[in-house]
């Protein structure tokens, strides 16, 4: 499985923790991400690109990581389809998936510590898109014909 990530200068940490964890896992990882620290970029030039790779079908999964995740997630959500989530708990990681399917999940790097991170990850792309109901409601995201 291939996962694109990307994020932002506050992201550069749980970039790493997570591309090494996913690894160890055996997951493939292509990185859209700022790395280094110490310097301040501007989130959408490394979530535009993670965005598009994961719409053009290049990745199952998209993660992505700002300051408060938001930023990030609004970028990504700008592609038809994207369905980005802010994972800043497990369960709302699990119902991301399984009621949403999410196919990016956005984290906040300054309100998540290092395991809080991991297992929202891990719970992420562990869990399974119901279907069902959540399918009929999926498909009444996208906006069509819209008369603007």
């Amino acid at each position: 499985m291939l996962i694109a990530i990307g994020s932002d200068h506050t992201g550069v940490y749980y970039k790493s923790l997570i591309k090494n964890f996913l690894i160890k896992k055996g997951y493939k990882i292509k990185d859209f991400g700022f790395s280094k620290y110490g310097e301040t970029v501007d989130y959408p030039d490394f979530i535009h690109p993670t965005a598009k790779f994961v719409e053009k079908g290049k990745a199952n999964f998209g993660i992505i990581i700002c300051g408060s995740g938001n930023g990030a997630a609004i970028t990504a959500n700008k592609y038809k389809k994207i369905r980005a989530a802010l994972g800043w708990k497990k369960e709302i990681a699990f119902l991301a998936r399984k009621h949403n399917d999410a196919n990016i999940i956005s984290l906040p790097a300054r309100f998540l510590n290092k395991n809080e991170a991991l297992e929202i990850i891990e719970i992420f792309l562990k869990t399974d898109f119901e279907g069902g109901r959540h399918k009929i409601r999926i498909n009444k995201i996208p906006i069509k014909n819209d008369p603007q």
